[in-house]
């Protein structure tokens, strides 16, 4: 299982957690991850997990699945065959848990060169030509890198609308077969493999106006986008306290997908281990004297998460300090840091008080070392290394959990 827990406030009202189904290394476990992963969904379903994001399903120049090439090929992952991805995602329904599919959309490896030695002659892993594409289906703008070596993919499609990537050929998302095809495999697994929804792996790589009209192709129950760039940081190297920009445009990209999607909340996780790295809990309230992340200005679509794959894992591009996770408001490490009768109590305070999307978070201090809030006044949460906080909870709420320089309390 995976050491990487998420929690997120979903686009209605209700109450949702996800987990990380896999880390950095799980498509090297001997005998399969997904019949590997099905033995733990009784532990996950009785720790409130309500969700759970799989890896990318298709056949991959990668092992970890994030160099995918013929999209309708999952009998070539390296994380189980098909049949063994429906079981497991089978299972998961069977104990109430929604599977959420990683969508790897923005590049593309090919099958083969062309006649000119250039890799842009693409199979789908259909009989029939369903992504079976060509030069024309690659951003015109394409540049492909391996270590200091540059080529050109030959594309001919329109320039790229976002971000270049360089490990693989850009996908041309305005050209309306992609539109298409790429649909089509989406909802083939939705209804074919039984995925519930979406993560959208290097969003900023196309324009939101593409993710918007592959959500209204598709209609997933839960999509998420990966936006991931770099706080602002002042000339001593530390995060700027002022992460506005870097918040909005999180929040702008998710009104530009027209709201139905969630992103990330990476301006919160950059805050929040900056804040428990350098002892500065005061960087937790904004000027405003709300929360500074993404979750201040739009709480029902921010994912907020401590690591991921990426962030954490072996890769540790970007890791949360490992002596401070169950400070990480509540989403941590579950499996494999023995932390999950931890999470699992915090998980069942918060369904117990109906915490949710829209809960009203009051930031009751904001210290070096002490960092106390109310949410709808029902619970109070404290991170930070100071023991003592006098007279900041109320005498109406009594301790409810508590551990490494944190704790919660419920009213009584």
């Amino acid at each position: 299982m995976s050491p990487l827990l998420h929690h997120h406030p979903p686009n209605n009202d209700g109450f949702t957690n996800i987990v990380s189904g896999f880390n950095w290394e799980s498509s090297k476990k001997k005998g399969g991850w997904y019949n590997f992963l099905i033995k733990s969904i009784p532990e996950i379903a009785a720790s409130g997990i309500t969700h759970v994001w799989l890896p990318p399903p298709s056949h991959s120049a990668s092992s970890e699945g994030y160099l995918p090439g013929r999209l309708y090929d999952l009998d070539a992952s390296q994380y189980g065959t098909q049949d063994e991805l429906k079981t497991l995602i089978k299972e998961f329904h069977s104990n109430g848990i929604q599977c959420v599919a990683d969508i790897v959309i923005n590049h593309r490896t090919a099958e083969r060169q062309d006649s000119d030695g250039r890799w842009n002659i693409f199979e789908g892993g259909t009989p029939d030509d369903r992504l079976d594409w060509d030069h024309s289906c690659i951003c015109i703008d394409d540049i492909t890198k391996s270590g200091d070596t540059t080529t050109n993919s030959g594309g001919t499609g329109n320039p790229d609308t976002g971000a270049d990537f360089n490990g693989a050929p850009d996908i041309d998302h305005l050209n309306t077969r992609v539109q298409r095809e790429l649909s089509d495999w989406m909802n083939w697994l939705k209804t074919e493999i039984g995925f519930d929804g979406w993560r959208f792996d290097f969003a900023r790589g196309y324009s939101p106006d593409i993710t918007k009209l592959y959500m209204g192709n598709t209609r997933p129950d839960f999509a998420v986008g990966e936006i991931w760039n770099p706080l602002s940081y002042g000339s001593d190297g530390k995060p700027n306290y002022d992460q506005d920009g870097h918040r909005r445009e999180l929040m702008e990209w998710v009104k530009a997908v027209g709201g139905s999607a969630t992103a990330f909340d990476f301006t919160t996780k950059g805050i929040l281990q900056a804040a428990l790295v350098e002892g500065e809990l005061w960087r937790l309230k904004d000027s405003n004297g709300g929360p500074p992340g993404m979750i201040g200005l739009m709480p029902e679509n921010a994912v907020t998460f401590v690591d991921n794959h990426d962030t954490g894992s072996t890769q540790k591009r970007w890791p949360f300090p490992s002596d401070k996770v169950m400070q990480g408001y509540f989403y941590d490490h579950f499996f494999d840091w023995g932390l999950k009768e931890e999470i699992s109590n915090l998980t069942m305070i918060r369904i117990r008080n109906g915490i949710k999307a829209s809960s009203t978070v009051r930031i009751l201090a904001s210290d070096p070392d002490l960092y106390v809030a109310a949410i709808d006044d029902k619970i109070i949460a404290k991170i930070g290394t100071r023991y003592d906080v006098g007279n900041v909870v109320p005498t109406t709420f009594k301790i409810a959990t508590s551990g490494n320089n944190y704790a919660v309390w419920e009213k009584q």
